[in-house]
């Protein structure tokens, strides 16, 4: 009986961590990412580095030119923008070496986390934006 017991008691255990971490890991892939890629700069709460680096964390322009953001990835980002209603004039490199896939998973966090809450880009959003340049 106790070993019954036992194997009950285990079986219950990871039944309930697997119940407790269920979308513990949503978005783990962009947010690695992000860390590797973006957090050098805007850092790991996405807060910028004063009038230098803009936040991405409430950011207003994360929201109103998701094109632009994946473009940005992509391809850097040079001259004046416009976040939160402060002006940034600091040139984005490039992440040429980025696919696709991994530029969505990057927007898909970046749009989640912080608190932001503005929406998910998909493959083929990131392929046409790409495309249009």
């Amino acid at each position: 009986m106790p070993r019954t017991l036992l194997l009950s008691l285990t079986l219950c255990t990871l039944l309930l961590l697997c119940v407790l971490g269920c979308g513990k890991t949503e978005h783990l892939q962009g947010r690695n990412l992000y860390l590797e890629h973006c957090a050098n700069c805007h850092f790991e709460e996405g807060q910028g580095l004063g009038l230098l680096i803009p936040p991405l964390a409430g950011a207003d322009y994360l929201r109103d030119n998701p094109a632009a953001v994946v473009q940005g990835i992509r391809h850097g980002m040079e001259g004046p923008m416009v976040v939160n209603g402060e002006t940034y004039n600091e040139a984005m490199p490039a992440n040429i070496e980025l696919s696709e896939f991994q530029i969505v998973n990057i927007v898909n966090y970046i749009n989640q986390a912080w608190g932001n809450d503005y929406g998910l880009v998909t493959v083929e959003e990131t392929r046409r934006w790409l495309s249009a340049e």
